[in-house]
């Protein structure tokens, strides 16, 4: 099937902490003058959807709020639709994107993103209590690690996730990558089905092998958080490993020109 679209992450692959990768800002303009429409999908849970896309315009990436999708935001209509209150265990430059959720009639739910500094016994003790409880419980993500700003990995907030699923002898619920209904809802947005789309990610298991598990087509690039050898520790194998997006990029062009001939 030809490939119509792209799903996109954005931390390791586009950008670097608050620096746009070499050659990225170049690539994505050549996904749009092709013609492919993208949606960007990224599992970061330390910056507000506003701070997001202020931070990628101000380092030449002018991402639309329509084509970035990140678990705040699917967290947040998930509340809304089931009048849950959030009890959140999250960075407190995330907090915005619950405004209005506070006063719902439901019951509560405990939210955990990365919560940075924040993971404190206390913070801890106080989401196992309300889980204990009987708290619906959703994780924005469970990523190992993740590419920081200085360059060296970080813990993510999957660890956490983790400890407290160990606590209480439950699981929680993922609504960022690799969940099935976070790739579906950016297909959605697309209007493509999954085979005619591809995802491009330095993320193995959270990208590439979510996305492909849903039917997309999944290209792994060799930077951010990737480590030599990670294509080997997923089922299904990547559809390519590439040294970066913008080599990226001008694979999947050619196979697009290729398709259209």
């Amino acid at each position: 099937m030809a490939i119509k679209g792209v799903l996109l992450d954005l931390g390791g692959v586009v950008l670097e902490g608050e620096r746009a990768l070499p050659g990225a800002p170049e690539a994505l303009a050549e996904l749009r003058a092709a013609g492919l429409p993208l949606r960007c999908i990224t599992n970061t849970t330390r910056r507000s959807r506003r701070q997001m896309l202020e931070d990628l315009h101000a380092i030449g990436l002018h991402i639309g709020a329509d084509e970035l999708f990140m678990p705040a935001i699917a967290a947040r209509t998930l509340l809304l639709e089931q009048g849950l209150r959030p009890h959140l265990l999250v960075h407190p430059n995330l907090e915005e994107d619950f405004a209005g959720t506070e006063g719902a009639a439901g019951g509560l739910a405990v939210v955990v993103g990365d919560a940075a500094e924040g993971f404190t016994y206390g913070a801890m003790n106080a989401a196992f209590r309300a889980l204990m409880e009987g708290a619906a419980f959703y994780a924005l993500a469970k990523n190992r690690a993740f590419k920081d700003a200085d360059g060296a990995l970080s813990i993510d907030a999957g660890a956490f996730v983790a400890a407290l699923e160990y606590a209480t002898k439950r699981e929680a619920a993922v609504l960022g990558k690799p969940a099935e209904g976070f790739f579906a809802a950016a297909l959605s947005s697309l209007g493509l089905a999954a085979g005619e789309v591809v995802m491009i990610g330095d993320d193995a298991e959270a990208d590439v092998a979510g996305a492909m598990r849903c039917g997309l087509q999944g290209v792994l690039v060799q930077t951010g958080k990737y480590l030599p050898g990670d294509e080997k520790d997923i089922v299904p194998s990547p559809t390519a490993v590439l040294c970066d997006f913008p080599t990226a990029v001008e694979w999947l062009l050619k196979v697009h020109r290729n398709e259209k001939a």
